[in-house]
């Protein structure tokens, strides 16, 4: 039944990596997610079903609207399927539990984050406020250990990033504070103090790597919610194994 479970988590996946990339490309724009019907943003033909199959449609036409042509963006291939892939590792993982579902919704909060601030270098107020009480609520049925540290890891990933933003001068977004609640109301404080440390090196590295493509100076700005998406998507199924590995360095 695991394996039965975790293929349909995949499929279930696929899918709702597919609407992730609407949210994620639409919210930032003040659009509605419903209307209009998905369409293709150069020619404006309405998709039909057989351009809305996840991953399959992408591969079968080539990244390439069936109408005019355009080159469609590897984006919404790899929200999907990277979608499918985490969605399957929570129920895998965790089982049918209702810290799967917690699983879920911050695995989905993570891949809206990612596309929106990936196509417009930003994290919308608007899919933080939904997020914000599924997952409280869901860390009181599903409580780590101790219960306040949801509270305190919250309180400290918001200072520590607020903190960050004013020293820099306004370096670090509002967006990546206020996500920083969430993550820690999710993964407790040292978890969150991991994720964040993780993320300055993801950062660091993918930062390094965009401006040597772009041949761009230091000041290009790169955004960052990716990197901390990930970072935390990391530490949220490894995290104690992480700080684990490194405890025992020091033993």
């Amino acid at each position: 039944m695991e394996i039965l479970y975790t293929v349909f988590a995949f499929i279930y996946g696929l899918v709702f990596g597919s609407f992730f990339n609407v949210v994620g490309l639409r919210v930032p724009k003040k659009e509605s997610i419903s209307t209009p019907p998905s369409h293709c943003t150069n020619c404006n033909r309405r998709l039909t079903l057989l351009d809305l199959i996840p991953v399959l449609s992408y591969i079968f036409l080539r990244g390439k609207c069936r109408t005019c042509g355009i080159k469609i963006s590897p984006i919404y291939l790899l929200t999907e399927l990277v979608t499918g892939l985490l969605f399957a590792l929570a129920v895998w993982n965790l089982g049918i539990s209702i810290e799967t579902v917690v699983a879920l919704l911050f695995i989905s909060l993570l891949m809206i984050i990612i596309v929106s601030d990936f196509a417009f270098m930003l994290i919308p107020d608007k899919v933080l406020l939904f997020f914000l009480p599924l997952l409280a609520l869901g860390r009181i049925i599903s409580p780590i250990d101790p219960w306040w540290d949801s509270i305190l890891g919250a309180v400290v990933g918001f200072g520590i990033l607020y903190l960050i933003a004013v020293i820099s001068n306004g370096g670090m977004g509002g967006g990546d504070i206020k996500l920083f609640f969430l993550i820690g109301l999710v993964l407790g404080t040292l978890n969150t103090l991991l994720t964040l440390f993780l993320a300055a090196f993801i950062g660091m590295i993918v930062g390094v790597i965009v401006l040597k493509i772009r041949n761009q100076g230091r000041k290009t700005p790169v955004p960052f919610g990716p990197s901390i998406a990930l970072a935390a998507i990391i530490v949220y199924f490894y995290g104690d194994v992480i700080l684990e590995w490194y405890g025992n360095l020091f033993m």
